[in-house]
């Protein structure tokens, strides 16, 4: 999953990129309301966690002009502990829930995980597919009761396609979810990642779809 982090202050913004860096996710970064309104705008994230007191632009006219323009993913709104009328505001231009500073970082890492499962239409933390789950508050992979190593890429492809479990998704879409801004991308690698997981695995619940992408079922679908 790829997150985008809007955060003027720098040495938060870095605490927060890291802890979700650590939990399986890509995450892109934007120090002002004006960078992080265009990176929300032109890429496809799966959730923004967005500051509201930002330089060039701020946070509430960021969100009222990504939800006019259509943009639909979920995001988390950071606030000062005195300012409540903020809270009220970030609703209202299109907030799906909200943190007051200071925080711990869990409460992050939960709120998020609450707001990606939700907008998959899930209601708990441990996706199942066949003899495979995968607890993504602990951030580890089970087949048939067993615990399966893989690595950072292969976690953040398995845990995709189990968001989108019963759809067909492409290698493109893929690509634009599993990293973040800064990284070589290269649709060929999505193959190589989905082979090793499927042998890692051990069972057939990734199907390949023909000219379309992959998909994700039970292996007696």
């Amino acid at each position: 999953m790829r997150l985008l982090v809007v955060e003027d202050d720098k040495d938060l913004n870095r605490q927060i990129v890291a802890a979700l860096g650590l939990a399986g996710y890509a995450v892109d970064r934007a120090f002002d309301g004006e960078e992080g309104w265009f990176l929300g705008d032109t890429e496809p994230y799966d959730a923004v966690v967005l500051d509201l007191g930002l330089p060039k632009k701020d946070g509430v006219s960021v969100l009222s002009d990504w939800r006019r323009a259509g943009r639909t993913m979920p995001v988390l709104i950071l606030t000062a502990r005195d300012r409540w009328g903020d809270k009220v505001q970030g609703f209202d231009a299109g907030a799906d829930d909200y943190v007051v500073k200071p925080f711990h970082m869990e409460e992050i890492l939960a709120r998020l995980r609450a707001l990606l499962r939700r907008a998959a239409g899930h209601a708990s933390s441990e996706f199942c597919c066949g003899p495979v789950s995968l607890d993504a508050r602990a951030g580890r992979v089970f087949v048939d009761g067993n615990l399966i190593k893989l690595t950072s890429h292969e976690y953040r492809l398995l845990s995709y396609l189990m968001h989108h479990a019963g759809k067909v998704v492409s290698r493109a879409e893929i690509v634009e979810h599993l990293y973040d801004q800064d990284f070589d991308r290269d649709s060929n690698t999505i193959e190589v990642f989905v082979a090793r997981l499927r042998k890692k695995l051990g069972v057939d619940i990734i199907q390949t779809v023909r000219g379309l992408g992959y998909l994700l079922g039970p292996p007696d679908a």
